[in-house]
């Protein structure tokens, strides 16, 4: 569980499925993250509840038993919120809504939450409320209130038209609003991106809460905020960089998460321009995750969804310092060595060994192995560079740790 401080946490519970396609091992880990998450927007889980099913109950998700013994726990427990690890359908959501009597969250909205919270500029804040607004649109018949009371009747509203009615016309303003509010600024930033010169374009991107943040701020020496908590950056960061007498541009993107909502995906398009248009990536892993494979795998599936899988990568395996495989006791003779008891130098061994060099173990807290980072990531720029302006190569002939 996860360690709660004196502040004022939301009393909540968690209801995940095991399926077909995501059996007890990966239902667990999904809790686990939605676990984060709700801490993260600041929640207190007091209880999980799971159930084996094919496919998700139509009308609410879970079963209709499950949803009694949630409900009764609910109710002796004063717990406030319910979070559904998938998104629900908003038929699901009116139906579960109406038996509960509660808050009724699933993922995508908890993420939603999330990116509201820590939105701090005009940008983020925009891209966060159309996603929301998206989300919202289909879910207008289920809300308990609706958005915008009208303020007398005569005048006020077409022949015939109900309140829901009258709702979705000002969502559907509102989305087409903001879309052009975010042109304007996709435009803005266009040009900011086309004003920053040749300079070679490095993109730190990864899965969220795999540090980022802190290796933004150990290359650049500048303070980008980081957290142990996820989502702790929404807004893209770019600083110049010299290592050596090299300089590049780098920039601190927006964490990926499994599931994660397309809405968000859509509206998140500027800042993934900064991953579209980077030369280099650098793909940040938290290696100390027990799930960090997973995680790979989906940042690969989102980089693919914005057309940036085939640029030229670097595997940065962070958080070295917290790596700690699981022990087989001497005397055990029945558990299996699996992949949670690989040491990190039989992880290296691994499909990581095929990497050719585009890989390396650091710890960026502790600034482990961080010279042979530097040198790797300044081989990296150079290599594009040199391709880029051949003219100037003996420029950056020499690789110095001052830089």
């Amino acid at each position: 569980m996860i360690e709660q401080t004196d502040i004022s946490y939301e009393k909540t519970v968690l209801i995940g499925l095991i399926t077909q396609n995501q059996d007890e091992v990966k239902s667990k880990e999904y809790l686990d993250e939605l676990e984060f998450l709700a801490y993260t927007a600041g929640g207190e889980v007091l209880k999980r509840f799971t159930q084996k099913l094919d496919v998700p109950n139509p009308k609410t998700f879970i079963g209709t038993g499950k949803l009694d013994e949630v409900k009764n726990y609910i109710h002796e427990n004063e717990v406030g919120v319910a979070i559904f690890d998938d998104e629900l359908s908003p038929a699901q959501q009116k139906n579960i809504e109406k038996i509960l009597q509660c808050k009724i969250i699933d993922r995508t909205n908890l993420i939603l939450d999330i990116f509201a919270q820590r939105a701090q500029t005009s940008y983020a804040r925009t891209q966060v409320e159309l996603a929301q607004y998206q989300y919202l649109l289909p879910r207008l018949a289920g809300m308990w209130t609706h958005l915008e009371r009208q303020r007398g009747g005569i005048g006020m509203r077409g022949p015939g038209e109900t309140e829901i009615e009258t709702d979705r016309r000002i969502v559907r303003d509102r989305i087409a609003l903001l879309k052009e509010k975010l042109k304007k600024i996709d435009r803005q930033m266009e040009v900011q991106r086309g004003n920053r010169g040749s300079l070679v374009r490095v993109a730190l991107v990864g899965y969220t809460n795999v540090g980022k943040s802190t290796l933004m701020n150990v290359l650049s020496k500048s303070d980008v905020f980081a957290e142990n908590k996820l989502f702790a950056t929404l807004d893209t960061t770019v600083r110049k960089v010299v290592i050596g007498n090299l300089p590049f541009l780098l920039t601190d993107t927006v964490g990926f998460i499994r599931k994660l909502p397309t809405q968000l995906v859509e509206s998140f398009k500027s800042t993934l321009d900064e991953v579209r248009e980077a030369d280099l990536l650098l793909h940040v892993v938290d290696i100390s995750h027990p799930s960090f494979e997973h995680h790979i795998a989906s940042v690969n599936r989102i980089l693919e969804e914005i057309k940036s899988a085939d640029k030229p990568t670097v595997m940065v395996f962070n958080k070295i310092d917290a790596y700690q495989p699981e022990e087989i006791e001497e005397d055990d003779l029945i558990t299996e060595k699996t992949k949670a008891h690989y040491s990190l130098d039989e992880w290296k061994q691994t499909w990581m060994a095929k990497l050719d060099g585009d890989a390396i173990f650091i710890s960026a807290l502790n600034k482990e192995n961080f010279e042979e980072f530097r040198k790797l990531v300044y081989d990296k720029v150079r290599e594009i560079h040199t391709t880029r302006f051949p003219y100037n190569t003996f420029l950056y002939d020499e690789y110095s740790e001052e830089g």
